[in-house]
């Protein structure tokens, strides 16, 4: 389905990021992972891509909230895979806390990271894309950016924008053969979600479960693969954000 293409992933070392990279190498795309700072995670996620599915993996580390490290990123991509059809912007921390609470340091990074990191990657890659005359971007939302979550505010927003930046940048590539899309996923077991294992958010969950990374990376291969699907938002939330 993807033999000869290259998928960049952001935060690909774990998680979903990690989940995301496996499904779009078993597709048969080559896979370049940013992380930011996990070099042994990141280097087995490659190498269990290059053993079991036979494609190109090499992992960048990259800060995506600096705009001149990601463009230094993307040509080094560039001179080692040739191109880039594929972007999947997964990198993405939370700094939580209550509005009257939080310090204006933390607001900061997560928006600088959730969303500026977005924008820095689509920012450097659309070049690529329009030389290839194809590309597909899938952003890593969040239900909390649909439905909000109490001491999220920082996280909301970030995922908030995300979908406006997915829904313009869709609006602006469409003619030029470039689509993109936003996953936004619910609660998903990862690293990033044990704190929340006793949320009482669970039990507005319609499915009555946490979902699995797997889940999400199914979403957003079929997004990859869905040629006539642009601007869209797909919940992978089990019912939650309804």
């Amino acid at each position: 389905m993807l033999k000869g293409k290259t998928a960049i992933i952001t935060g690909g070392s774990r998680g979903i990021g990690a989940a995301v990279t496996y499904k779009l190498a078993s597709l048969g795309a080559n896979v370049a992972v940013i992380y930011a700072g996990n070099n042994v995670a990141a280097e087995n996620v490659c190498n269990q891509c290059k053993d079991d599915f036979g494609v190109e993996a090499r992992a960048y580390v990259c800060n995506v909230s600096d705009f001149d490290a990601v463009k230094k990123t993307v040509s080094e991509i560039k001179k080692d895979f040739g191109s880039a059809q594929i972007l999947i912007n997964n990198a993405g921390i939370t700094k939580d806390g209550l509005v009257v609470m939080m310090k204006e340091d933390d607001f900061d990074k997560v928006i600088d990271t959730n969303l500026k990191g977005s924008f820095n990657m689509i920012r450097h890659c659309i070049p690529l894309f329009l030389r290839s005359s194809e590309g597909c971007i899938v952003n890593i939302s969040s239900v909390s950016g649909l439905m909000g979550n109490v001491g999220q505010s920082n996280y909301s927003a970030s995922k908030a924008g995300l979908i406006g930046l997915t829904k313009s940048v869709a609006k602006e590539y469409a003619s030029k053969g470039i689509r993109c899309n936003a996953v936004a996923p619910g609660f998903i077991k990862s690293d990033m979600t044990e704190s929340h294992a006793e949320n009482p958010l669970l039990s507005m969950i319609p499915l009555g479960k946490m979902g699995e990374v797997q889940d999400v990376a199914e979403a957003v291969a079929y997004l990859v693969g869905a040629k006539y699907v642009t601007g869209e938002v797909l919940r992978v939330d089990g019912g939650i954000a309804m």
